[in-house]
């Protein structure tokens, strides 16, 4: 990973596409997930690989998000200062991501002076525009500590009466999701000493955006359309727009962030979602002094972000409020791409729990790192939540990988490699006549929109279809193998085996070019097995023609050329392997019992209540012998596994790539709701949804 190894920083081009990328930036209270990683860091990734692989000038910024309560809150439950507490959890997210490939060109940290510069800069442009506006709150007074609890720093009980959740934040409560005020907690304590506060009066400073609305709105209908949002982005700003901008507070009272420069407000610092965009720029500002030619150049710059649904509204409403409001020039963002949830098994990802794998885990596995990315990527959320199951791993593994992929691969390869007589002394053959083989012609002509399609579904940053289109180059390329009976070939017709050996070649090295985003070590293992430079093979560009020289893979890589040694590139996934993974991040024992005892519980207490009996007697054995067979065929599977609950449908909406489906959010009683497609469209038309929801 890290920082792209260079001589000197990129800067923007005249006439060349300057494309700057950046991930939502990551919190250094807590180690990252698999859900953590797709949705941001690893998604940004592949869009930031496929825009070097076009040839266009772009940029990855991206760097762990270091001030507000959360770290405090953190320093205090690890006993050391804010300070170590960012310099650990930096350094394991930067090992996380090296483990992962992520290309960043920069990886930084918002604890900079440079932030502190940028973000009071903003500040000060935003006071003299008379954006901002100073009242009087009441917030929680720890008498003991002799502080203002901000946010994390206090705790209580929930205030909503369906919950009363007892460890509810002053900023959230984590059991039904309510944003929260710390004076709306019940029984509320300091988190440091758990003594009661007493409420007090404080100022702080309020951006506008009520006032900025506007201009807000010129620039969201404007890019949303330009930049292609995601719909998900889209109708989370149009709910915030639609329920009414309000000031947004932009300071607290803390010790650990940036200062207000403000002598009325010279004790505070500015609360963390004013701040935390602003890493972005500060750190482009670290990775080069130049970094108004990337941020105040709107002219010659897109600006493409990567984030979790969690973040949209503060990409979207403030952030861009913040910007508009200095009155700069300020490089606006172009297209923002939002994940949904990725949740682990049966639920989600807990740390406190040993629930699901984190990215300091994934090297334990011994599972290769393109195989993990291959698979969250396939996997991404972008519509709807996805779920991570072992099973499904190993499926993708063993049937995509293994033997589409790589069994196409090692096929060519091997073959080739055999002795004169056998194959072809590891040197590629020419190919006279490709062009006019009609078996090769017709693959051409496939593969030649496949490319086209990919690059169609890249820049709109749809990666799993990329992905998809990629993938199904190398179903065509097995089919095509099948089919030409190359074996037979060799002996009855070497000239035909010849032009299917060298097109095969060149798919091969498509392959290796469409793929070297999602699963870049995979790349740099088949160049070397094809014995090619992998720096001067991998591109895409239209310069250089390279899309069009896709519809003749045989004229890819040159005769006579002598292969590296072929090897298998992906290993299979046992069964056993799944079993014991599964088993170990699947929590403690004592809290899988827990949970398992608790869910029989919750099972039973439903069947009580419902009456359901069976009430039947079991029918008589058929014999000893099918008996034990079909015991074997069919595992046993335990009713605490699981999870059936009822839900009401929130939302729906028509999903956006199939006609069959509707993307909904439904409530089951969890801090958030869940996301999810499903095949309503066949019994209750959209209108009828509507009036059912309203």
């Amino acid at each position: 990973m890290a920082d792209q190894n260079q001589t000197a920083p990129k800067l923007p081009i005249p006439g060349k596409r300057n494309i700057l990328i950046t991930s939502a930036l990551p919190y250094v209270n807590n180690v990252p997930h698999l859900g953590n990683i797709i949705g941001c860091v690893l998604s940004a990734d592949v869009f930031a690989r496929y825009c070097r692989l076009r040839g266009y000038n772009a940029i990855y910024m991206c760097g762990t998000d270091e001030y507000g309560t959360a770290t405090e809150t953190k320093a205090i439950e690890e006993k050391c200062s804010p300070n170590e507490i960012c310099d650990k959890y930096h350094a394991i997210h930067k090992q996380v991501y090296e483990w992962f490939d992520i290309s960043f060109d920069k990886f930084g940290r918002t604890s900079t002076p440079q932030q502190t510069e940028i973000c009071q800069a903003i500040f000060k442009k935003l006071l003299e525009n008379n954006w901002l506006s100073d009242h009087t709150m009441q917030q929680p007074y720890c008498i003991n500590c002799e502080k203002f609890l901000a946010d994390r720093l206090v705790e209580g009980t929930c205030p909503k009466e369906s919950c009363k959740y007892e460890s509810a934040r002053g900023d959230q409560c984590a059991n039904c999701g309510d944003m929260l005020n710390p004076t709306d907690l019940i029984n509320p304590r300091c988190k440091v000493c758990q003594t009661t506060p007493e409420i007090r009066e404080t100022r702080h400073l309020f951006l506008e955006l009520p006032l900025l609305k506007d201009k807000l709105v010129e620039y969201i209908d404007k890019m949303s359309v330009a930049g292609g949002w995601s719909q998900n982005a889209i109708n989370t700003t149009s709910a915030w727009l639609k329920e009414g901008l309000k000031e947004r507070c932009i300071t607290r009272d803390l010790k650990w962030g940036v200062p207000v420069p403000h002598e009325d407000f010279k004790d505070k610092v500015f609360y963390v979602w004013f701040d935390a965009p602003i890493g972005y720029i500060s750190i482009t500002a670290c990775y080069t002094p130049y970094w108004e030619k990337w941020w105040k150049n709107p002219g010659n710059v897109e600006l493409y972000q990567f984030m979790g649904k969690d973040n949209v509204p503060f990409h979207t409403v403030i952030f861009p409020s913040t910007l508009i409001g200095t009155g700069e020039n300020w490089t606006m963002m172009k297209t923002i791409s939002v994940t949904e949830y990725l949740n682990y098994e049966a639920g989600k990802f807990s740390k406190s729990q040993g629930i699901g794998v984190f990215g300091n885990d994934v090297k334990d596995t011994n599972i290769p790192v393109e195989v993990w990315r291959y698979y969250l990527l396939t996997n991404r959320p972008e519509v709807s939540d996805t779920l991570f199951t072992w099973s499904d791993l190993q499926a993708k593994l063993n049937n995509e990988l293994l033997s589409n992929l790589g069994n196409f691969i090692n096929r060519v390869l091997s073959f080739i490699a055999k002795p004169t007589g056998q194959g072809y002394g590891s040197i590629i053959p020419d190919a006279p006549g490709a062009e006019s083989h009609h078996l090769t012609k017709t693959l051409a002509e496939k593969v030649g929109k496949y490319v086209e399609q990919y690059v169609e579904a890249m820049e709109k940053v749809k990666l799993k279809q990329g992905l998809k289109l990629a993938m199904s180059i190398s179903s065509e390329g097995n089919g095509y193998l099948q089919e030409s009976q190359f074996w037979k070939l060799y002996k009855e017709d070497e000239p035909s085996c010849s032009i299917v050996m060298k097109t095969a070649i060149g798919l091969i090295h498509i392959l290796a070019c469409l793929l070297e985003p999602f699963m870049p070590s995979f790349t740099v293992e088949v160049f070397k097995q094809l014995n090619l430079p992998h720096q001067e093979q991998v591109s895409l560009c239209d310069e250089k023609g390279d899309v069009d020289r896709a519809r003749r893979p045989w004229e890819l890589v040159p005769a006579h050329h002598r292969i590296g040694e072929p090897k298998p590139l992906f290993e299979e996934l046992k069964l056993e392997r799944v079993d014991e993974l599964t088993d170990k991040y699947a929590g403690s024992q004592t809290e899988r019992m827990a949970r398992a005892e608790a869910e029989a519980a919750k099972i039973a207490e439903q069947m009580k209540k419902t009456n359901i009996s069976d009430g039947k007697k079991q029918q008589p054995s058929k014999s000893a012998a099918e008996t034990k067979s079909k015991t074997a065929a069919e595992p046993k599977i335990s009713i605490t596994r699981l999870d059936i609950r009822v839900g009401k449908i929130l939302k729906a909406q028509k999903h956006p790539d199939a006609d069959s489906l509707y993307v909904e959010e439904i409530d089951v009683g969890e801090a958030q709701p869940r996301t999810v497609v499903t095949g309503l469209v066949k019994y209750i038309p959209l209108e009828e949804m509507q009036v059912l929801l309203s």
